[in-house]
């Protein structure tokens, strides 16, 4: 688990979306002061595109699948689609478990490189 006085310092990516700049997503920004990346002179962390990926969804979920889909060429949707829900229950809970619990390691890289490429590290 995190420690509490590291949120503080860890920037709000909510759930891998593509931060947005508008209407009632940045009203609710209004909650993490100081603490969330985005576009722009308001943000108060200007974002990167080529910023760390911090979720297990990044880094671990989306890669796996990804591989086991891809193997080998897709020839139509419907074969993609099997492919998907095989992938999807081939995952075990422990590897899900391992990816999460790699999240305070990556927290701490990306802190200890003050926020900067830290993945070679891993």
């Amino acid at each position: 688990m995190v420690p509490i006085r590291w949120m503080s310092m860890v920037p709000i990516r909510w759930m891998s979306s593509p931060l947005h700049s508008i209407g009632p997503a940045m009203v609710s920004l209004d909650y993490f002061p100081g603490r969330w990346i985005g576009r722009g002179r308001d943000c108060p962390r200007p974002w990167s595109v080529r910023s760390p990926d911090m979720t297990p969804l990044d880094f671990f979920v989306w890669r796996t699948m990804k591989e086991k889909v891809y193997a080998e060429p897709v020839n139509d949707e419907a074969a993609l689609q099997e492919r998907i829900i095989q992938a999807a229950r081939e995952m075990t809970l422990a590897e899900c478990r391992a990816a999460a619990q790699s999240v305070v390691r990556r927290c701490k890289l990306c802190i200890e490189y003050g926020g900067s490429h830290f993945e070679q590290f891993l």
